[in-house]
């Protein structure tokens, strides 16, 4: 019997959630964890689940309708239900939570009375200049996600050449900063002891670092070893040129 009915992975953009994703969804048995609530909209939720809420449904119905739907995918066919959560949208989702389960007096309650018992896994990319790079080549080339075999997964806009851009590399890399003191401050403030993740430990080693998210659902870690990866690096030669480059200018700033 599993330990936790649900998971919720605490992250932020180019830390490896995608991949992370991918492997606990091609188990089988732990869900099918994705950004289920990413745009910070209830109208945006709705659509994304395609409901129709009745004339004059009260706040809390709507989102209790928006939850139940967000579940029922988020569990893909199993127990467990699997969720990714980024801080830009964090705030808004809390928000929302609250308005839910009124009578909860913290985050956690909130959480477990949406979701069951939950466990809060902290994946994070220590290197934030590597974190910022990624990123931001990401949103001048479109291109997010590729296939082990280089098909595409996900493009958000047409192809066009990435441009070294040191201010905006530096704003990036003060937000992606920014956003991991913000989960250590939530952690504390909840009393909460997350499964620590790495992007470095998952990227070197995905198998192994499933094998550990899955004994700590008390799935069976072996599941992991039949699991292939479903997405691969796009760091290339102009991520290292941006890397050095932002981090000499970070280091003479």
């Amino acid at each position: 019997m599993a330990n936790y009915d649900a998971y919720v992975i605490c992250t932020s953009p180019r830390s490896g959630s995608t991949l992370l994703c991918s492997l606990l969804a091609a188990t089988g048995v732990a869900g099918k964890p994705d950004s289920h609530f990413h745009q910070p909209s209830i109208d945006d939720w709705i659509a994304e689940y395609r409901l129709a809420p009745a004339a004059g449904a009260s706040e809390p119905e709507i989102l209790g309708a928006i939850f139940r739907a967000a579940i029922a995918e988020g569990r893909g066919g199993t127990s467990i239900f699997g969720l990714r959560l980024q801080r830009h949208s964090f705030d808004y989702f809390t928000g929302k939570l609250a308005v839910l389960y009124p009578g909860r007096s913290n985050d956690v309650q909130r959480f477990e009375a949406a979701f069951g018992r939950t466990l809060f896994i902290h994946l994070t990319r220590p290197d934030k200049v590597d974190q910022a790079v990624s990123y931001v080549k990401a949103q001048q080339t479109g291109l997010w996600h590729v296939a082990p075999d280089g098909t595409e997964l996900e493009r958000l806009s047409a192809p066009r050449e990435p441009v070294y851009d040191s201010a905006r590399l530096r704003a990036c890399f003060e937000t992606m900063t920014a956003y991991d003191h913000q989960w250590e401050a939530w952690f504390k403030q909840q009393g909460i002891e997350p499964l620590r993740l790495s992007y470095d430990a998952l990227s070197d080693d995905p198998v192994g670092t499933l094998r550990r998210v899955l004994d700590r659902l008390g799935l069976d870690p072996e599941i992991a070893n039949g699991v292939e990866l479903g997405v691969r690096k796009l760091a290339d030669a102009t991520n290292r040129d941006w890397v050095k480059r932002l981090r000499s200018e970070l280091e003479t700033a």
